[in-house]
């Protein structure tokens, strides 16, 4: 090993807890190529997660302890993300040549104007995201959460013996995660308006971005859970069996038509209506591409339905095409959950800020 991957000491693991997962990510990087080190999802008891909210801090520490054996990495610091409806986000100017320090401390002052809970209740973040139409002032992105959204992951994440040194914005992983979907988009993601659709559980996401950037999302109740209740029922199973089911096959002959045909089809019709919110809301009327991203992305033949009924090229989201993998990865499984590891890939990008 010629450190070629150098794995810097303060390698960040990324790690995504969602409503019925915890995800765990860690990469080294060579250069502009990243290879992933370590990857490992855990399933998490029914309800220990509700909505992005953790319900119970003792189920996800476990399976976070869990997450964290499977993986056998050695790294203990993590970036973790809260769901982009937890977080108010505004961009204000202010003036241009400020210290961080000043900066802070001015946007603490103003920060009452823009945020409706009381200021010792929330974690504010902010970056400066360039120039604003005047050279003395910039455009400042302010981000606020309420502290007890940022607290329970700490604390779930303490119960494993992790530490948090990085909070992120699920919507600003996806997009740090989208920069690694050149190969996939032709080249270059420049010029290009794509709506990435993160299908979970139970909720599913847009988040359009142009040039890079996102510039709109939208959460809504829907997701892979429908169609594993729904085999639930059918079939007389539990709630575990019907997700192995989901993801193993070895269900009666009738499933496909019957059951999973009908979910692709309601999986259709939520990507179209929420396309036609974001076209609704201004200046688009078209988007280049739709991205599939989340468990239920790796439906068989989704992307190749949802492409014939909207007419828009379709792809499932792959973030690892390019990266190399350690001798402990399993390529096959990396493969098959690479759609629904989209948001901890943009948290462990954080370890090369």
């Amino acid at each position: 090993m010629l450190g070629l991957f150098t794995k810097k000491a303060n390698t960040l693991l990324g790690i995504d807890i969602s409503s019925t997962s915890v995800k765990l990510l860690e990469l080294s990087r060579s250069g502009s190529r990243y290879r992933v080190e370590a990857y490992a999802v855990e399933p998490l008891p029914p309800n220990a997660v509700v909505e992005k909210n953790i319900a119970e801090l003792e189920g996800v520490g476990e399976a976070l302890a869990r997450v964290l054996s499977k993986a056998k990495t050695g790294a203990r610091s993590v970036a973790v993300a809260v769901a982009g409806s937890a977080v108010i986000t505004k961009t204000i100017e202010m003036e241009a040549g400020l210290s961080d320090d000043e900066l802070e401390n001015q946007l603490k002052i103003e920060a009452d104007q823009y945020i409706p809970y009381p200021l010792e209740e929330v974690a504010i973040d902010f970056e400066v995201q360039g120039l604003a139409r005047t050279p003395e002032r910039v455009e400042v992105l302010l981000a606020a959460c309420r502290k007890e959204n940022v607290e329970v992951r700490e604390a779930a994440l303490a119960l494993a013996g992790l530490t948090a040194k990085v909070v992120d914005v699920e919507a600003y992983a996806l997009e740090r995660a989208y920069s690694l979907l050149d190969a996939q988009l032709g080249g270059s993601h420049d010029e290009l308006t794509v709506a990435i659709v993160d299908i979970g559980a139970t909720m599913t996401t847009l988040s359009v971005l142009h040039n890079g950037r996102t510039i709109y999302t939208r959460e809504q109740l829907f997701g892979g859970r429908q169609l594993t209740e729904e085999i639930q029922r059918r079939y007389g199973l539990s709630t575990e069996e019907a997700g192995l089911a989901k993801k193993q096959g070895g269900l009666p002959d009738d499933y496909d038509s019957e059951v999973l045909q009908p979910f692709k089809e309601a999986v259709v019709q939520q990507v179209s209506r929420s396309l036609q919110f974001f076209f609704a809301a201004g200046q688009f009327n078209d988007v280049d591409y739709i991205l599939l991203a989340g468990g239920t992305a790796s439906i068989p033949d989704l992307d190749r339905l949802i492409q014939q009924k909207i007419g828009t090229q379709t792809l499932v989201a792959n973030p690892f095409a390019d990266m190399a993998l350690s001798s402990r990865v399993n390529a096959g499984a990396l493969a098959s959950d690479a759609p629904a590891l989209m948001i901890a890939c943009g948290l462990a990008m954080r370890s090369f800020d």
